[in-house]
Parts: C-alpha cells; sequence; structure tokens
C-alpha cells in the first residue's frame, strides 16, 4: 500500500487529533468571566435619596428603571474592565452610541465615580459636584439607573443613567 492510500485516514486522524486538543480550549471560552455587577437592584436602593435630592430643588422625583440600570452597570463593567473612569467604554463606545444600542433615546446623561462609596455616598458625591449635580437635577429628565462594579480593594467604579 502507498502512502496515498493511506491519506485519507490520516487526515481522520489528525482532524481527531486537533478536535482534541481544540475542544477544551473551546470549553474554556464558555467559563471565561463575563461581565457582570454585584451592584445590581442600586437604583431601587437610591430612589428615596435621589427623591430627596430632587425635591430639595424643586424637581419631581426620579424613577428607577431597569433598563437604564442595565446601561449604568454596563458602563461601570467596561470601566473596571478597561481599569479607569471614562465616559467612553472599551473599544472606543461613546456614551451616545451605547445609549442607541441599548435602546435610550435622548435627552440623556450619565454620571460615573470611582471610590470605596456606599448608595448614599456616591449620591452626596455627585450633589456636590456642579456637572453631576445638574444631570441629577435637570427636569427633563424622569427616570434614571445606577449600577456599580467592585473591585479587589472594595473600590467601585459606579454609574448612572439619566433619562426622559
Amino acid at each position: 500500500m502507498s502512502d496515498k492510500t493511506f491519506q485519507p485516514a490520516r487526515r481522520i486522524v489528525l482532524l481527531g487529533a486537533g478536535s482534541a486538543i481544540v475542544m477544551p480550549l473551546a470549553a474554556c471560552v464558555s467559563v471565561l468571566p463575563t461581565l457582570t455587577a454585584d451592584g445590581v437592584g442600586m437604583s431601587t436602593e437610591a430612589e428615596r435619596k435621589v427623591a430627596l435630592a430632587r425635591r430639595a430643588n424643586g424637581q419631581s422625583p426620579l424613577s428607577a428603571d431597569r433598563a437604564l440600570e442595565v446601561a449604568a452597570i454596563e458602563q461601570a463593567s467596561y470601566m473596571s474592565a478597561g481599569g479607569k473612569m471614562e465616559h467612553t467604554a472599551l473599544r472606543g463606545r461613546d456614551f451616545v452610541s451605547r445609549m442607541k444600542a441599548n435602546g435610550i433615546a435622548a435627552p440623556a446623561a450619565e454620571n460615573l465615580a470611582h471610590g470605596r462609596f456606599d448608595v448614599a455616598r456616591v449620591i452626596d458625591v455627585w450633589m456636590a459636584s456642579p456637572p453631576h449635580r445638574r444631570n441629577m437635577l435637570d427636569g427633563r429628565f424622569g427616570k434614571f439607573g445606577l449600577g456599580y462594579v467592585s473591585e479587589p480593594d472594595n473600590r467601585r467604579y459606579w454609574a448612572m443613567v439619566l433619562a426622559a
């Protein structure tokens, strides 16, 4: 028998060996950590604090919104993965493109923070910052989402998304 007779069999063996190598690697991809947040549900927790701040400044309360919370957690996850606090997310996705991708129409705004804050403290920090305060008191907004992603050192990447 010549080598040509065994070519198809050799290919099958090589494909089988290649599959044996690739399959465990493919399984590794499925166990890689996904971007998640332990700050889910923060919108509901913050709703009263945000309402008090707005009422004290002549504005109606904002309602917690699940879609906006998802967008906020997404941004917090991007910041955590990138290791920096900024409005432009991984792969250059800016605020406007992220809002469009999440189905959030303008007008909308975003507040970001990074530190060892709880819900009350992050709201206080934003209220003490003129641009963030302006976003939180903007009368065009009727709802918000808030979330964070924790780091091993107990600091958190926070994001709040506000919309009409």
